[in-house]
């Protein structure tokens, strides 16, 4: 039976549901940047509670002021700093290649790639091809020129993205850490009032998982950046220590360490030093890059209380599906809906 209040309720119902699409269109631009302000508050918000906050009287502008300069020392300036180094070793290589683009690549190829199975031969006589034609090798140039030039671009692009949201998160996780102890009551209540017990429990697993995917990341790139430090040093390659931070740096996303250990292996090869070059590619083949395949799921199943097979599962879904974002999405929502299913499977059937 339709009473006078159903049109009203329908209504408010839909000025309600109106209301939540409207926020979520205007915050969709910057889901990334506010998820990863949350997940870095959450991380360091009981260092700074328990520790920052009560040595500055309780004083948030000045304490969530504190805290984001840290961060501004820990996350932009050694971005900036890598990006200037980058931008010297751009130099270094385009004094490195300009001779062959002014007199071409040299007539013989390197002994070893005619050695190369099954393609090496076919390499070899294209090498002698190309060298001997001024006019093919000048066609290949202006073939691999709009690509490159995309691909800088491209580069560009990523850089001054990633830049922009490293600021916009700096600039949201101020006002977290200002209004860190409301937000947090407000995430409780909200979560009783959704879930009772339940609900605060999914906000602790919660906490807990993302405090153990930071853990795993930030543990395995500190691994990567050590380890692949001490491989520079024994190749003797050059700015062994910035290599490390690199690598450190690049650890957190996929297929990082092998764009800084490839190139410094290269570099060794093209210096004559086909031993060291050789050393330096097992090395990163198997010790810097492999440190990420055990060390990261070990860590992050070790604070979730999760397998390392879903935490695994997690961390790979949740990149392909998110993004960098995912990394830390994925095994919360496994380890969510793992919690739910082992509750609902240990309740009793009613009588």
């Amino acid at each position: 039976m339709i009473t006078q209040d159903d049109p009203k309720r329908l209504a408010q119902i839909a000025l309600v549901a109106l209301l939540i699409i409207g926020c979520i269109a205007v915050l969709l631009p910057f889901v990334g940047a506010v998820l990863f302000a949350f997940i870095i508050w959450a991380c360091s918000w009981p260092l700074y509670a328990e520790r920052v906050l009560p040595r500055l009287g309780g004083r948030t502008s000045l304490g969530a002021s504190l805290m984001t300069l840290l961060l501004v020392l820990v996350m932009l300036v050694p971005t900036l700093f890598l990006a200037g180094s980058l931008a010297g070793g751009a130099n270094d290589l385009v004094a490195f290649l300009k001779p062959y683009f002014e007199g071409g690549i040299p007539a013989s190829a390197p002994a070893w790639l005619a050695g190369i199975p099954f393609f090496g031969p076919d390499v070899d006589a294209w090498w002698h091809r190309v060298a001997g034609n001024r006019e093919e090798f000048n066609a290949l140039l202006r073939q691999l020129a709009g690509p490159a030039r995309q691909l800088a671009l491209a580069i560009g692009a990523i850089l001054a993205n990633g830049l922009l949201q490293v600021l916009l998160v700096l600039f949201i996780v101020f006002f977290l850490y200002r209004d860190g102890t409301a937000i947090s009551d407000t995430l409780y209540v909200a979560a009783r009032k959704l879930g009772g017990e339940l609900g605060e429990v999914m906000i602790d697993k919660t906490r807990n998982t993302v405090l153990s995917v930071m853990l795993g990341i930030v543990g395995t790139a500190a691994a990567q950046g050590t380890v692949a430090m001490i491989g520079f040093l024994i190749a003797g390659v050059p700015a062994a220590v910035l290599l490390g931070f690199a690598t450190f740096f690049l650890s957190m996303i996929p297929i990082g360490p092998p764009l800084i250990w490839g190139p410094a292996a290269a570099w060794l090869y093209s210096e004559g030093q086909t031993g060291w070059a050789v050393f330096l590619l097992l090395y990163g083949l198997l010790v810097i890059s492999s440190v990420d395949n055990f060390l990261k799921p070990w860590l992050i199943a070790r604070g979730a209380g999760l397998s390392i097979l879903l935490i695994a599962l997690g961390v790979l879904g949740g990149v392909l599906v998110f993004g960098f974002i995912g990394i830390f999405l994925g095994p919360v929502l496994l380890a969510l809906g793992h919690m739910l299913l082992l509750r609902w499977a240990r309740e009793e059937p009613a009588t």
